[in-house]
């Protein structure tokens, strides 16, 4: 089965690239600047998207440490629904494919991400296509952020896996212990910030949802596998979407690759009310 879910991965990855490809042509590049220029290029703007990332809260209003309340709010009301979820994911757990559940894991292991997105980088500089190297630096950007925010939480949060049945409250910070690392979850970081930043690069609704499809595979994998609570999804999903969001904002301002930056986007907002707790996206 294993084998099958890499297959669907590898076909994956062709796929975005054919896709990609075909949008060459709306691009002009300029064809006497080297692939080490380039990368040079990419690299500095790499590191100021993640600059921008970390010092941005410091620039923040009050419209911002509102929608901090409303994801730490949503979050903690969503732990009421943790253990429900859980046993409706468990009690279905054998009917759930396994092609599906080992995809889930290699979409969203690190190994395999970084990977997919080195491959996505490097046919962007082949083809100097300016779209792709930007989506890949908008990807590789944004997994820097979160992975660093990630880590830090995890251990700080240390809270218990489902899977050791102690509830989904028990909490030992800083524990050094991989049973306590279940908030956020690292698979839906990497799976979303992927499926967002390439989604983003496409205008046609049913491409972005076959996209946002296939990324939402491993959050619903992790919850199939009892690694994770639905909370620690949730928050995972909204972290990611608002800091490709941030850095995709911010690499558009510095003009730094030849793409129309009028292109119709989603905005995405926290919506948090007596009766609704979601992320919502306005076209």
């Amino acid at each position: 089965m294993k084998a099958k879910s890499l297959i669907l991965f590898v076909a994956l990855f062709i796929f975005v690239c054919n896709s990609f490809s075909q949008q060459l042509q709306n691009i002009e590049n300029d064809s006497t600047i080297t692939i080490w220029q380039m990368a040079k290029d990419d690299a500095k703007n790499t590191i100021k998207a993640v600059g921008h990332s970390f010092t941005r809260p410091l620039h923040w209003k009050g419209d911002d440490f509102a929608k901090l309340g409303i994801l730490i709010g949503g979050t903690a009301s969503l732990t009421f629904a943790d253990r429900e979820v859980r046993h409706v994911f468990q009690s279905n757990v054998d009917g759930f494919p396994t092609v599906v559940r080992d995809f889930g894991w290699y979409f969203g292991s690190p190994q395999n991400y970084f990977m997919a997105n080195a491959g996505l980088y490097g046919f962007g500089l082949i083809t100097k296509n300016e779209k792709i190297r930007k989506t890949s630096v908008l990807i590789i950007s944004s997994s820097i952020t979160t992975g660093l925010i990630q880590t830090f939480t995890k251990n700080a949060v240390g809270r218990a896996r489902p899977g050791r049945n102690e509830g989904h409250l028990t909490f030992k910070h800083f524990a050094n212990n991989v049973g306590y690392t279940s908030f956020p979850s690292g698979h839906t970081i990497l799976s979303v910030t992927m499926a967002h930043s390439i989604a983003k690069q496409f205008k046609n609704p049913w491409v972005k949802l076959g996209i946002y499809s296939v990324g939402a595979i491993p959050p619903i994998s992790r919850l199939v596998d009892d690694a994770h609570w639905l909370s620690d999804i949730a928050f995972s999903t909204a972290v990611s979407i608002f800091v490709v969001d941030a850095i995709d904002r911010f690499l558009n301002k510095q003009d730094a690759y030849g793409i129309d930056k009028k292109e119709k986007q989603i905005s995405w907002n926290l919506r948090f009310g007596a009766n609704q707790i979601g992320i919502v996206g306005t076209f």
